[in-house]
């Protein structure tokens, strides 16, 4: 059983928000493969799937992005989820937008979301897909930064960057390991 997590904040006001980079792109993993998140449970919505026998589970979780961690510990713990069976998909300032990075560990990086996780799971060792939201502009803070649209010039590598982390989220379920999937899909 497998479980992949996409960060955001719930609510309209954040729907296209830089910070919702891993719902966006888990919105677009369910329209590619004709699914909706329809279901509830743990502080998440989620979507279940099977592929080749195995389930996963598609959970964004419903907590404001800083705690993000109390939902997917209550899909962790009561499915038995291993680490190596999850996978968290989220914004990262220090890429620029269109860039797409995949790690096995690492620190929260000050993302607040990973720090809730790492939190609750009581390790860094959790493998994650960072996708590129860029640094603010001069004058603008953090905050506004990632709580705000993504301007009509970056949205098509926006769009880009979530098909190609659709891309290797399927690639990684198909059977191939973390390690075929970094080195096949980080850019």
């Amino acid at each position: 059983m497998k479980l992949v997590a996409g960060l955001g904040n719930p609510g309209p006001k954040y729907e296209r928000s830089r910070h919702n980079i891993g719902f966006i792109t888990l919105d677009e993993w369910a329209y590619q493969h004709h699914l909706t998140f329809d279901q509830e449970k743990f502080k998440g919505k989620y979507v279940e799937y099977r592929i080749q026998g195995e389930k996963v589970f598609f959970v964004k979780p419903q907590t404001f992005m800083n705690l993000s961690g109390e939902s997917l510990i209550g899909f962790v713990n009561y499915f038995d989820i291993e680490l190596e069976d999850l996978l968290v998909v989220y914004d990262d300032m220090d890429m620029d937008v269109g860039r797409l990075r995949m790690r096995r560990k690492g620190s929260s990086g000050g993302h607040n979301g990973m720090k809730s996780i790492i939190q609750h799971l009581g390790t860094d060792q959790v493998q994650r897909l960072k996708l590129g939201v860029g640094r603010p502009q001069a004058g603008v803070s953090v905050v506004n930064h990632v709580l705000g649209s993504f301007p009509k010039e970056d949205h098509t590598a926006m769009l880009e960057s979530t098909r190609q982390a659709v891309a290797a989220i399927d690639y990684w379920l198909a059977g191939h390991s973390f390690e075929e999937t970094m080195t096949k899909y980080n850019h």
